[in-house]
């Protein structure tokens, strides 16, 4: 029996796309389903988490399996459940895969200042998985079906290593485009430290042009929005940090 997306906490955005707003820092968790293969975009941030939407996932597959996994960005409420996935293909941005080997520890002490049980992120950062697999530029994952994601490099922006997913339309249903967090709609726009705030309007440039004006724009934080929401956005970003 197919069990529905909302029974589960789930939002569903298109035919085979969903995604999980998850408790704490409500971080998106996204996944695009096709006929032979599935594709999660970002894990949580503790071994919990990621334990939790393998389950999820797996019941939504009826028993089937995530065979891709993409990190939209190495903070670590997008990448500390990746352990759950043992075994499956992880894609990041280039150079990601250097920057979460070099900064470990970084990122456990992250975890804990946001308020992430001690515990809890050394065991997630001890087993932490390092993408096998960088994007630069743009990656075609076939999932079956004529299911398609697009994992395209749209940064610096957020972070240095930013990667957004498009999903293209099928069978009547809008274009969905996986932000991270190059868009957030439940708060202002987060740059820490590794953001490359001048650069992140034109991120958000490349954003719109994958997606388009009919485009579900699904931040890292927050409710979905539309192609307006992203412009205004960039606009602000661009007068925050002097980017054209």
């Amino acid at each position: 029996m197919d069990v529905a997306w909302e029974d589960l906490g789930w939002e569903r955005l298109a035919a085979g796309v969903g995604r999980r707003r998850l408790p704490g820092w409500d971080a998106t968790s996204g996944l695009i389903v096709g006929t032979e293969g599935a594709l999660l975009y970002d894990t949580g941030s503790t071994l919990h988490e990621g334990a939790e939407l393998r389950t999820q996932a797996e019941a939504l597959l009826n028993g089937g399996r995530v065979t891709h996994i993409a990190l939209s960005h190495p903070h670590f409420d997008h990448v500390l459940g990746t352990a759950a996935f043992d075994g499956t293909p992880v894609y990041g941005a280039l150079g990601v895969d250097a920057l979460l080997t070099r900064e470990r520890e970084v990122l456990r002490a992250d975890a804990v200042r946001h308020g992430v049980a001690a515990a809890d992120a050394a065991a997630a950062t001890a087993r932490l998985v390092v993408p096998g697999r960088t994007v630069s530029g743009e990656l075609t994952v076939e999932l079956g079906g004529g299911r398609r994601v697009l994992l395209v490099s749209v940064g610096p922006g957020h972070t240095g290593h930013d990667l957004a997913a498009l999903v293209p339309p099928v069978a009547g249903s809008p274009a969905v485009v996986f932000c991270g967090d190059l868009v957030e709609e439940s708060g202002e726009p987060q740059a820490g430290p590794d953001a490359v705030g001048a650069r992140w309007p034109a991120a958000l440039d490349r954003l719109l042009a994958i997606g388009g004006e009919d485009a579900l724009y699904v931040p890292g934080h927050g409710a979905v929005v539309d192609a307006t929401f992203v412009r205004a956005q960039r606009d602000a970003l661009a007068r925050r940090f002097g980017g054209s």
